[in-house]
């Protein structure tokens, strides 16, 4: 048993990696794997779902390679997840019935604004944590299932199965056998308790959304099934889930409370351990639970920023400025300051403390003298400004 390996999967918005760890928790091996990014139109993110798995799949299967080891080697497999992007497939077949919308996605803007005007702003915060937000899986669902055609009438059925990309990885790895979520992938859906630790029947009423859809929620750390692919020769069993933040915060020791980390990747996402008591901010940031380990559950205050390293894939795709994204470093640093530039990276709306649903990115203080350089540093503070903006709410609420 001693010389056994734990594979992590790394589900992320931009890319999938696989990493293999020892039983000293050091990394023994890492493969990684870009796949497309979808914008049907402006505000619209998709992923394909398919895409997701298979570069996932690919990246699990080289890492062993890449070891020269067999997967009875391995003890078993953890996944990690971008969280609220949203898949709906068919319960029989298992093929998607539309493209995962991705959390940074804005369709939904609207229909947010509808509840909130209708007055649901206060009974979705109590009970889910979380403010009225196109961010989260709720309004997302409800948008496949009003305008993919026969959607409905197939999830009302009983034949669709909804999950965050966690649950749809495990379906696809346990050939749907298993079809799960964790708490902490739950609770970002707006559709979960966070207190009762259960799917709210009053807001799958008022998001019209059948409970039949919805996975069986399990602690973060369990043995929720075997692997049945083709791609592992020995059945692996599957036992651990947690979203990426929470997944972040656990990782990184913060597991006392009062204890905080911020991930900078595609977004950036300041967590603050708030131990067994879930505490409401007063200053727009999130109530969501960390984890739950053998029954007992941590929650965290979260501020979450939706643009961190996305604006550098900007700077890199859009605008073309740099040919990597490591390379925006170098041009930043060719000019001593941001030369009265500014940039915000709104480019998906702005998550906390503000959350805009309608905000869209700008940079300002352009004159004769701005260069490509002068860009790259601005967009570079602009991710700064935006972490000190939660770093400062949180500071607020913790006082």
């Amino acid at each position: 048993m001693d010389n056994k390996l734990i594979l992590a999967l790394d589900q992320g918005t931009t890319s999938s990696r696989a990493i293999l760890f020892n039983r000293n928790g050091s990394i023994v091996g890492v493969s990684q794997k870009t796949f497309e990014q979808i914008f049907p139109k402006p505000g619209w993110v998709e992923h394909n779902p398919s895409e997701i798995y298979s570069s996932q799949i690919s990246v699990a299967a080289e890492a062993v390679a890449q070891q020269g080891i067999t997967t009875q080697q391995i003890a078993a497999i953890g996944i990690t997840n971008q969280r609220e992007t949203t898949i709906v497939w068919d319960r029989e077949t298992g093929e998607p019935v539309y493209n995962a919308i991705v959390w940074q996605d804005r369709r939904t803007s609207r229909y947010c604004d509808d509840l909130k005007s209708a007055g649901h702003t206060d009974m979705i915060k109590r009970k889910t944590g979380l403010v009225i937000d196109a961010y989260f899986s709720a309004t997302k669902l409800k948008w496949i299932l009003d305008n993919v055609n026969g959607a409905r009438a197939k999830a009302e059925a009983g034949k669709l199965c909804f999950g965050t990309v966690d649950t749809w990885l495990v379906w696809k790895l346990t050939r749907g056998k298993t079809f799960i979520t964790d708490v902490s992938n739950a609770s970002r859906t707006m559709l979960f308790n966070i207190h009762t630790m259960e799917w709210d029947k009053e807001l799958l009423a008022l998001f019209d959304i059948p409970e039949s859809l919805l996975p069986e929620v399990k602690d973060s750390s369990d043995i929720y099934g075997e692997t049945s692919t083709t791609l592992f020769s020995s059945k692996i069993p599957i036992a651990g889930i947690a979203g990426d933040q929470q997944a972040a915060l656990f990782g990184q020791l913060c597991i006392k409370p009062g204890m905080i980390k911020n991930t900078y990747g595609t977004g950036c996402f300041l967590l603050m351990n708030t131990g067994n008591k879930a505490v409401y901010s007063r200053n727009n940031l999130l109530t969501t639970i960390g984890w739950r380990i053998n029954g007992e559950t941590t929650y965290a205050l979260e501020g979450s920023v939706f643009v961190g390293g996305a604006a550098i894939q900007w700077v890199r795709d859009g605008i073309k400025a740099v040919k990597t994204a490591d390379g925006i470093n170098q041009l930043a640093e060719t000019v001593e300051d941001n030369g009265g530039v500014y940039f915000v990276p709104a480019l998906t709306g702005l998550g906390a403390p503000y959350w805009n649903q309608y905000a869209r990115g700008a940079i300002f203080g352009i004159t004769r003298g701005t260069t490509d350089a002068h860009i790259a540093r601005a967009a570079l503070e602009g991710i700064a400004f935006q972490v000190c903006d939660i770093a400062k709410a949180m500071e607020a609420d913790a006082n």
